[in-house]
């Protein structure tokens, strides 16, 4: 199978922005995450993170009417992609805590695991199950390959393709370390692969 790795999110700092600028960019990213978050609920918290492989990641959490917390977490480079060409981004960014609320109890970030077992077994009994059960479902009855390779460049990835498709490229490939990070910010890991398969239909005019 052809294959496509997407490694979309990964981001750092553009070596001609000074460091003062970078701050800015930062300040006014999560600030505008706020205010898009504020503009749907009352009680809004945040934070931002630097994770070595991504860069900035933003943090909110919302507590709903009943008090309980729902979080998750955005990159840097989908944030600044959102606010610059999205006509709402508030709508985009609200809609994750909606989702969330649809369960009630709150729903809190992952606890972050203590070693790499607890990594890996999260990995294996929780995102990859999840992943193969979402790509099979979304493009039912129709076959679709779904499970683990090895990328020399990025490592363990997860393909997901169309074996029917003969032709070009019709598998994409995510890292299994992306995933997990999405997974880890409650965020939906099958999203971005769900999002590689129907750009792979795009490009062959199956949609």
């Amino acid at each position: 199978m052809n294959n496509e790795t997407v490694n979309e999110e990964t981001s750092s700092n553009p070596t001609e922005m000074t460091e003062e600028k970078w701050n800015e960019l930062l300040k006014a990213v999560h600030h505008n995450g706020m205010v898009a978050l504020k503009m749907y609920f009352k009680d809004v918290d945040s934070q931002v993170l630097n994770l070595q492989a991504y860069g900035p990641v933003f943090l909110y959490h919302v507590k709903d009417e009943s008090g309980d917390v729902y979080s998750t977490g955005f990159f840097l480079r989908e944030l600044v992609g959102r606010f610059q060409s999205d006509k709402s981004p508030e709508v985009w960014v609200s809609s994750f805590f909606h989702e969330m609320m649809k369960t009630k109890g709150g729903q809190p970030l992952p606890k972050q695991p203590e070693s790499e077992d607890e990594a890996k077994a999260v990995i294996d009994n929780q995102v990859i199950p999840l992943c193969i059960k979402t790509v099979e479902e979304e493009f039912a009855p129709e076959k679709v390959h779904a499970g683990l390779a090895f990328n020399e460049t990025h490592g363990p990835v997860f393909e997901a393709g169309f074996p029917e498709i003969t032709e070009g490229n019709n598998v994409c490939a995510i890292p299994l370390q992306l995933l997990y990070t999405h997974y880890q910010l409650n965020r939906d890991p099958s999203e971005l692969l769900l999002q590689g398969m129907y750009n792979i239909r795009k490009e062959h005019g199956l949609e």
